[in-house]
């Protein structure tokens, strides 16, 4: 799809090491990032051959953990092969859903010690959501627990206070929803995960600018970079299941009119194209692309992106 508009232009620098993504927002660059799940099975050859198409193109992979309570790969092993295969960086997922306190420390170690620093914490959806409805959910702790104990191990300390014998050097995630209808309230979520320790949010998608605008004027006091989640549908009758069954999506009647006047997956690419230009004139921190799995998708929301 991305070849039918303007070529694009890979970045003239992949990120390298655990520290690019960091810097960056650090500077307040715009920063794209894209998120994709883990593969079903024991081989990774077919997500790193999707992964492969995007490098260059954006700053980093998000890589989710069991995303919808579905069975997949540990997020954490195929971060760490897209950096070592790709050059490009990952962002692994940890939910608090699947392991108890040591369970939760064991996988942070273990990411460090593979290289894997960027942390995207969260609680996780509930099993009975997902494929495996009979397995038990442990939650320990929620996200903003999770963000605390990332901060202990960057301190040298596991949860219980025990030294450790060298700390780790998470970058640390968080997420917010810009679309919730109690913009005070998810406001007030985020504030208490920064005091936890967050250093970066990535958001649900968002389909409004006026709505993104308020929010990240509202939250500019917590001074953390924010990459806004941009979902290109696919259909107006996606767009709709979206809507309806999918916790945390929230599509204007503006949106759902626009697609069903014009239903195809090219009216999606152009309502995310245009809120990408958006985001960028808004000068907000960054864009979160979610191309349910397909990255001609991703590629072509960035073709036309100004």
């Amino acid at each position: 799809m991305a070849e039918e508009g303007k070529a694009l232009e890979r970045k003239t620098e992949v990120p390298q090491g655990h520290s690019a993504l960091r810097e960056r927002l650090a500077r307040r660059e715009f920063t794209v990032t894209v998120e994709m799940e883990p593969p079903r099975g024991a081989s990774p050859a077919e997500t790193l051959e999707k992964v492969r198409r995007l490098v260059g193109y954006v700053d980093a992979v998000n890589v989710a953990d069991c995303p919808m309570a579905n069975l997949r790969m540990s997020p954490i092993a195929v971060a760490h092969l897209i950096q070592e295969e790709l050059g490009v960086e990952a962002i692994f997922h940890l939910t608090c859903r699947d392991r108890n306190l040591l369970g939760l420390q064991a996988e942070l170690l273990g990411a460090a010690a593979l290289g894997v620093s960027n942390l995207l914490a969260l609680t996780g959806d509930r099993p009975e959501k997902g494929d495996h409805p009979s397995a038990r959910g442990v939650f320990d702790l929620d996200s903003t627990g999770l963000i605390r104990l990332a901060v202990r191990l960057n301190r040298g300390e596991s949860w219980a206070g025990q030294k450790l014998a060298s700390p780790t050097h998470f970058f640390i995630g968080t997420v917010a929803n810009p679309s919730q209808p109690d913009l005070s309230a998810e406001l007030d979520r985020l504030r208490a995960k920064v005091e936890a320790g967050a250093q970066f949010v990535q958001t649900q998608p968002v389909f409004d600018l006026e709505r993104v605008a308020r929010f990240h004027q509202e939250a500019a006091v917590l001074g953390l970079p924010i990459l806004y989640g941009i979902l290109p549908l696919k259909s107006y009758r996606n767009a709709a299941y979206l809507s309806t069954h999918v916790p945390g999506i929230s599509i204007p009647p503006w949106v759902l009119d626009r697609l069903q006047r014009r239903d195809s997956p090219r009216e999606g690419v152009a309502l995310a194209r245009e809120l990408l230009s958006g985001l960028r004139r808004l000068g907000v921190h960054g864009a979160h692309i979610f191309p349910m799995g397909d990255p001609n998708l991703a590629l072509a929301v960035l073709a036309e992106a100004e």
